[in-house]
Parts: structure tokens; sequence; C-alpha cells
């Protein structure tokens, strides 16, 4: 019963994304979108409440797909936390370029683009948490009080730096988005240099990478 509701919730998110795509806008009625589809609009009601839930489901799928993947490498609890965070960027952005047509159309709206943050509301909790219990352990291993980090404050930071990862991979245009990998590692490296109170010059590093993108985009 589980793997038939699973396969169910699975089709709507791709008839919906593939509306999407082919209309050049997102669906607007579930009437319309379920007899577009063939499906039964009651049935779509016991999945989803509406098309608004199906949008913020994608981005969760999204992270549960990249979740699923690390899964598999038996040894990823035993990774170092900033090899952890940097196998997750990784792994999320190929999950992503799966899907790059539709996240390029879903975050480049031709109106607000505050519409276009708020469906990734269940994917910001869904991160935010995994942050969380990265800098969770880190603070474990402070011993002074005052040199541990807020962790609501850092995971926000966290995904302040993944909203930064989404734009710069959106607008890469490098070969096997090279340059988006390149800018994965020095942030990560920056971030936590950062939380672990270490070298100012990564943080130099980083900030030329970004002045050089913005010059080689200039001319």
């Amino acid at each position: 019963m589980a793997t038939a509701k699973k396969k169910k919730t699975l089709s709507i998110l791709s008839l919906y994304m593939d509306n999407a795509l082919e209309n050049e806008k997102f669906p607007l009625s579930v009437y319309k979108f379920c007899k577009v589809n063939g499906i039964v609009e009651s049935d779509f009601y016991k999945t989803y409440a509406s098309l608004d839930s199906v949008k913020l489901h994608i981005w969760q799928v999204f992270f549960e797909n990249t979740i699923n993947l690390i899964s598999k490498n038996e040894n990823f609890d035993e990774l170092s936390r900033k090899d952890r965070l940097l196998t997750f960027y990784f792994t999320f952005f190929e999950v992503l370029q799966i899907n790059r047509s539709y996240v390029y159309f879903a975050l480049n709206p031709a109106g607000s683009s505050m519409s276009a943050i708020g469906q990734l509301k269940k994917l910001k909790s869904r991160f935010k948490s995994f942050t969380s219990d990265l800098i969770e352990e880190g603070n474990d291993h402070k011993k002074i009080s005052i040199t541990r980090h807020p962790v609501e404050l850092f995971s926000e930071a966290a995904w302040a730096q993944l909203l930064f990862l989404l734009k710069f991979w959106l607008g890469d245009t490098s070969l096997g988005f090279e340059r988006t990998d390149e800018a994965i590692e020095k942030s990560v490296t920056v971030a936590f240099d950062v939380f672990d109170n270490t070298q100012l010059e990564k943080l130099l590093d980083f900030g030329k990478f970004l002045w050089k993108e913005k010059l080689n985009k200039t001319y």
C-alpha cells in the first residue's frame, strides 16, 4: 500500500513538473491539472491539499533523494563534518542537474523573487535540521562555552550559503559546472574556518574567487 502511494505521489510530482515546463507556467487549477493528466480529482486530494503543496514537496524530494544517495555510502558517518557537508552539496547539485530545466524555470520566475524562495520552505527546514546536527557536533568538541556557536544562527548562515550556491550554479556556464564545484569547495572551507576559528587567508582566497567570477561575467 505504501509503495502504491509513493508511486502515485511521484507520478503527480513528475506530471506537475512536466506541465510547468511545457506551458511555461505553474499549473493554476487542481481541476484542470487533473483533467489534463487523467487524474481523479478526489485521488489528488488524498495525496496533496493543493497545487502549492506539490510545488513545496518537489524540493523536499530533491533533499530526500540526496540523503538517500548519501546513505548508500557506508562510511559517510565516519567522515569529518566538513566532508559530510561537501558530500551533501556535491550530491544535491547532481540531483538538481537531472532536473535543471525545472529548477531553472522555478527559480527564475517572471514575478516576485520572493515567491520563488517561498517554494523552498520545506527544503529549508530539512536542510537546517541537517546542518544543525553538524553544528551541534562541532560544539560538542569545544571545551569553552564562549567558543560554541548558536545553532539557529549558524544553520541560518548555512541556508544562506546554499542559496548563494544555487544562484551561482544557475548562472554557471563552465563545462561540467566545474566553477560550481570550486565555489562549493571554497565556500565550505571558509565556513569551517570561521566555525573553527582558523585562518583568515581562506576567507580572502574565497573573496578573490568571487571577484574573478564578477570580472569574467563583466568582460
